[in-house]
C-alpha cells in the first residue's frame, strides 16, 4: 500500500510506503553512532523495540540512553563483529531482551585508504574481519534464526564501493563487493523463506566512520595504528561530493524494508559509474567478438 503525502527530501510527490513497524523487533551492529544509530532511532520511532551493538561500551551507554530519552525502547549488548561467539550472543541478549530479532542490520564496519602496494597484512586482516566476516558472522548467526521465526528482514551496509572499484579503496573495495554479493545472494535464496535482504551502497555520509576506524585500528597496534591510510575515502574519484545526512539515509533505509527493496543508493550522483562499470563489462562481449572469439 503506497501513499503520496510529500516529505522532505522524496521530491514531488513523495511516494513511499506505509511503514509502521509496530511489535518488530530490530538489532543493529555498529549502532552506537552514524548510521547504525540513525536507523535504529528511525526503526524505533516507527514504533519497532531496538537492541544496539557495539565494540565501543561509552559510546553505546551514550546511544542507548538518548535513545530511551526519546521515549524509545532500547537496549545495548558489547558486541565485537569480528567475534562468532560475540555476535551469538547478541542475537541470545537481543531474544532474552526484547524478543527474537525480525530484522537485523549488520551495519558494522570500518574504512582505510591508502594503495594496495602500501597494504600490510594485519592491514587487509582487520579490514576484512570487521567489513565482511563481521556480515558473515551475522548470516551465520541470524538466518537460521530468521528461518526458524518464519519471516523478517536482514539487511547489510555496503558502500558505493561495493558496486564502483575505487582507487585508493583497495581492501575496503575487497570486502564491500563481498557484502554485495553476499546480500544478491540471500536475496534469492531466503524469498522462500519469507525473509527480505537490503543493501546499503552510499557514497559519502556525515558520520564518524574516520575517526572510529581509526580507534579500531589503534586497538591492533602500533605498528598498524601508524600507517598514513587515512586519506578520506572516494577522493579522486567522485567529483561531485555529497555528503548526505544521516538521518536521511536512515530514513531510505527503514523505507527499503518496508518496501522489501534490495539495493538502497542514496546518492543519485553514483548511477552513472554503475551504468559505465556495466558498459564497459557488456563491451567486452562485442571486443573479443571482434577479435574473433565465437563461443
Amino acid at each position: 500500500m503506497f501513499i503520496t503525502a510529500p516529505r522532505a527530501g522524496t521530491g514531488a510527490l513523495g511516494l513511499r510506503p506505509v511503514d509502521t513497524f509496530e511489535g518488530r523487533r530490530a538489532v543493529i551492529t555498529g549502532g552506537a553512532s552514524g548510521i547504525g544509530l540513525a536507523t535504529a532511532r528511525e526503526f524505533a520511532r516507527r514504533g519497532a523495540h531496538v537492541v544496539l551493538g557495539d565494540i565501543a561500551g561509552p559510546a553505546l551507554d551514550d546511544a542507548v540512553s538518548a535513545l530511551r530519552a526519546e521515549g524509545h525502547v532500547a537496549h545495548g549488548v558489547i558486541c565485537d563483529v569480528t567475534r562468532l561467539e560475540d555476535v551469538e550472543q547478541l542475537a541470545d541478549e537481543t531474544e532474552r531482551l526484547i524478543g527474537p530479532a525480525d530484522i537485523v542490520f549488520n551495519n558494522a564496519g570500518v574504512a582505510l585508504a591508502g594503495p594496495i602496494s602500501e597494504m600490510s597484512h594485519a592491514d587487509w586482516r582487520w579490514l576484512i574481519d570487521i567489513d565482511l566476516w563481521g556480515p558473515i558472522h551475522g548470516v551465520e548467526v541470524f538466518v537460521p534464526r530468521l528461518q526458524r521465526l518464519g519471516g523478517g528482514h536482514i539487511l547489510f551496509t555496503a558502500s558505493f564501493a561495493g558496486l564502483v572499484a575505487n582507487v585508493g579503496l583497495g581492501p575496503y573495495c575487497v570486502a564491500k563487493y563481498g557484502v554485495v554479493a553476499l546480500a544478491e545472494v540471500l536475496s534469492r535464496e531466503l524469498k522462500p523463506d519469507g525473509i527480505g535482504v537490503s543493501v546499503l551502497c552510499p557514497m559519502l555520509v556525515g558520520t564518524n566512520l574516520e575517526n572510529n576506524s581509526q580507534r579500531s585500528r589503534a586497538g591492533l597496534g602500533a605498528d598498524v595504528a601508524a600507517d598514513d591510510h587515512t586519506d578520506p575515502p572516494f577522493v579522486g574519484h567522485v567529483t561531485d561530493d555529497v555528503v548526505l545526512d544521516v538521518d536521511e539515509v536512515a530514513r531510505l533505509t527503514v523505507d527499503a524494508v518496508a518496501s522489501n527493496r534490495l539495493y538502497v543508493v542514496p546518492h543519485s550522483n553514483a548511477r552513472g559509474s554503475i551504468r559505465r562499470r556495466f558498459e564497459r563489462i557488456d563491451r567486452t562481449f562485442d571486443d573479443q567478438a571482434a577479435e574473433g572469439w565465437a563461443h
